[in-house]
């Protein structure tokens, strides 16, 4: 097999966390370095923006 197989709970948890995201305005500014990392971790991290924590880099 050459590549990894993603599990049904990984690609939720994506798809989730890009929702999220996008709700939040995360994906507003990525014309930076700084806003593209913020996106990405607001998606990874979701849980945390729904609860309201600042994920900002």
């Amino acid at each position: 097999m050459l590549g990894r197989r993603l599990s049904l709970g990984v690609v939720i948890w994506v798809v989730i966390g890009v929702i999220v995201a996008i709700n939040h305005g995360f994906f507003d500014h990525l014309d930076s370095l700084s806003g593209v990392l913020s996106a990405v971790l607001a998606v990874l991290a979701w849980p945390l923006v729904v609860l309201k924590v600042h994920v900002a880099i």
